[in-house]
């Protein structure tokens, strides 16, 4: 009876560690679609609506993709200890608003989360970091909260499609 149970228990270990495992290949896909999605976005505003923006105060298109951009890094780098190739908001500070350099940007920004989200292990995803110095969390929620931060943004980004009289992409959930 006690080896059935041993033989239980370890099947039980063993089925909720690849549970876990795909855990972190669900994130990382969940970013290769997010960056299709953006890329999509990108793609569908014409380059003189780049510059545009809804009211003064807001930012213009290429910012606020530059923004989603500079958090990729950010969170990224504090949930995966891989240092950003970019200082604090660099990217949305930048002179070269083109359409091509956003885009190249943008996009870059994902590949630093995904490349990144790939080598972590569970352990890992699961260890406690201080994001910023002021909030605690896994290195799970930090990606999942730079996920939601893009999400965000990118959702902000359909209104400067709108006014540029562009029919946002339709909406990638899978």
């Amino acid at each position: 009876m006690k080896l059935k149970n041993l033989g239980l228990m370890l099947l039980l270990i063993t089925v909720g560690q690849i549970v876990k495992a795909q855990e972190s290949v669900i994130i990382v896909k969940d970013w290769e679609r997010a960056k299709a999605y953006t890329q999509e976005y990108l793609d569908a505003m014409p380059e003189n609506g780049f510059s545009k923006k809804p009211t003064p105060e807001m930012r213009s298109f290429a910012e606020q993709l530059l923004h989603l951009a500079d958090a990729n890094y950010a969170f990224a780098s504090a949930a995966t200890a891989v240092q950003s190739p970019f200082g604090q908001g660099a990217l949305e500070k930048t002179d070269n608003k083109t359409k091509a350099n956003v885009t190249k940007l943008v996009l870059d920004s994902y590949d630093f989360v995904i490349s990144n989200a790939k080598k972590m292990t569970e352990v890992q995803l699961n260890e406690n970091i201080k994001l910023f110095g002021n909030f605690d969390m896994t290195k799970r929620m930090a990606l999942a909260k730079v996920f939601e931060h893009q999400t965000h943004h990118r959702g902000q980004a359909t209104v400067y499609l709108r006014l540029a009289g562009v029919k946002p992409p339709q909406e990638k959930l899978f």
